[in-house]
């Protein structure tokens, strides 16, 4: 008996091991993920939601598969100020104007999105592709013209001076238009990039769309490069404060080629690259990465070149992109980043989310170039694994999801709590099916002030977010915090894709 009880222990030690390693064991295809099997959100449910939104953010002729059916038509003279078709596109934000700039950026994020991860995303692929598809229609409208570009529709300053619905809209749809004689490079280059970023989530399933969007993101880089000078100068009065461009449009062309290399694989653009990347900002102290600078983007993108493909001459670019993380991750001797209290990353107070999406979508992407070169970033002493930047990623989408101080989602229509009040026209005045009278322009703002919550659920917008201080009033007139942007969403879109599949949701 007295050797019967040893046995017996190790016996129940075996199995309660094995069992443990049958609890935690991945199946092959998650080996490389390595996150617990019990993920914390849903994240499945966020990215179809975080896709959603795209279609309460449509202009023009709805399809019949709308599936936000609060919306109607809208816009459908747009254009006809300068007697061309701007039908369709995106409205930016909570407002009725339909910005160039920000909607390029929104497209190429939505384009990288599916690049990287859309083969994860199964049902939801065809989603994020009649999301980009909606976006590159319209951009093909506005670049019809040779050495033109139409950038905007609708004037923001009348626009932000009446509460109305899209559906009613009555203010002048003024069109303003960039060409030879007054240029914008910035938005002419992003529009490139948008242009040759999504050729590529055509290039299989749609090639003749496919070749359609390439040939004329090359004509429009053309455009772009020839013809230089900020689109804030000539239409300043237009697109500033609402869209100016801060940083210069030297990071826009950059970024542009480095878009042009990757979906032509033309040496042309890689010479291009060689020659002036560093005239271009390549080595930027700068680490926002948003719809105004894209240094950041451009980093991760060519270190790919480097990383996956093996482009020696673009060898650089992966230290470039290593010094962002470095300036990122705390506890880095380089680090510089500033985050809240409740551990969200913090750049400014004006629709922070945006750079907590695209850091997130930039982590995750990284992180799989650099497992696949079997490498890692050093940060002096300190060593980044793959693993470390996808955790960091996960945290950040974590806390947009609900893990805050708030105990809140940023998510509007995920989780039990998010926000009801957000600064969005469509939204919080009642819809034309509740209510088939117009609304007129300064009788909508009685909805604007309203302490009641929005009427129509905008599902799955993501709104500017909490302040340094981990705080978020819900209030509808806070623009800064509660007004949700499709550039917010465009980069989430990938790194939900990603944490979805990581955790067996997809």
């Amino acid at each position: 008996m007295a050797s019967f009880y040893p046995s017996l222990f190790f016996l129940v030690s075996f199995l309660c091991s094995l069992q443990l390693l049958i609890c935690n064991a991945y199946p092959a295809k998650h080996g490389l993920h390595r996150h617990p099997r019990v993920a914390s959100h849903n994240y499945r449910d966020a990215l179809t939601k975080s896709i959603l939104f795209f279609e309460g953010q449509r202009s023009g002729k709805l399809p019949p598969n709308q599936r936000v059916t609060w919306r109607r038509d809208s816009g459908l003279s747009d254009g006809a100020a300068m007697h061309v078709n701007l039908v369709g596109g995106y409205y930016d934000a909570g407002d009725n104007v339909k910005f160039g700039f920000p909607m390029a950026f929104t497209t190429t994020m939505l384009s990288w999105s599916v690049i990287e991860f859309g083969g994860l995303m199964k049902g939801e692929l065809g989603h994020a592709k009649d999301a980009i598809r909606w976006a590159t229609d319209y951009l093909l409208k506005a670049t019809a013209q040779p050495d033109t570009i139409y950038v905007q529709v609708g004037d923001a300053r009348t626009d932000h001076s009446c509460w109305e619905r899209p559906e009613d809209m009555d203010t002048p749809r003024s069109v303003f238009k960039i060409d030879k004689n007054t240029p914008g490079t910035e938005v002419a280059a992003e529009t490139a990039a948008a242009l040759a970023a999504a050729s590529l989530v055509f290039r299989k399933s749609d090639p003749n769309y496919s070749k359609i969007l390439a040939r004329r993101a090359i004509r429009v880089f053309e455009f772009a490069d020839k013809y230089r000078a900020p689109y804030s100068n000539g239409l300043r009065p237009v697109v500033c404060p609402y869209y100016c461009d801060y940083s210069g449009y030297q990071d826009e062309l950059l970024w542009g080629a480095a878009w042009l290399h990757r979906a032509t694989r033309n040496p042309t653009y890689l010479r291009y690259i060689q020659a002036n990347g560093m005239t271009l900002g390549a080595d930027e102290s700068d680490f926002t990465f948003g719809w105004d600078n894209k240094h950041v983007g451009a980093r991760i993108l060519l270190s790919k070149a480097f990383l996956v493909q093996n482009v020696q001459p673009l060898h650089e670019y992966k230290s470039h992109a290593d010094n962002y993380i470095c300036s990122l991750i705390p506890g880095t001797p380089f680090s510089t980043a500033q985050y809240t209290p409740g551990g969200l990353l913090f750049k400014m107070s004006d629709a922070n989310m945006q750079y907590v999406t695209s850091t997130s979508f930039l982590l995750v992407t990284y992180a799989k170039y650099l497992a696949s070169a079997h490498t890692t970033v050093k940060c002096g002493g300190t060593i980044i694994t793959p693993k470390k930047l996808k955790s960091f990623a996960k945290k950040q989408v974590d806390y947009l999801l609900g893990d805050n101080p708030m105990k809140m989602s940023f998510m509007v229509g995920y989780g039990p709590r998010y926000p009801l009040h957000i600064h969005h026209r469509g939204s919080s005045l009642p819809s034309v099916g509740a209510h088939g009278s117009k609304i007129q322009c300064s009788a909508g703002f009685s909805f604007l002030n309203s302490q009641s919550p929005n009427p129509n659920i905008l599902i799955g917008a993501v709104v500017g977010g909490p302040d340094q201080n981990d705080r978020f009033p819900d209030q509808r007139s806070d623009y800064e915090q509660s007004e949700p942007a499709t550039y917010i969403n465009a980069p989430l879109v990938g790194a939900l894709a990603y944490l979805a599949h990581s955790f067996g949701q997809l």
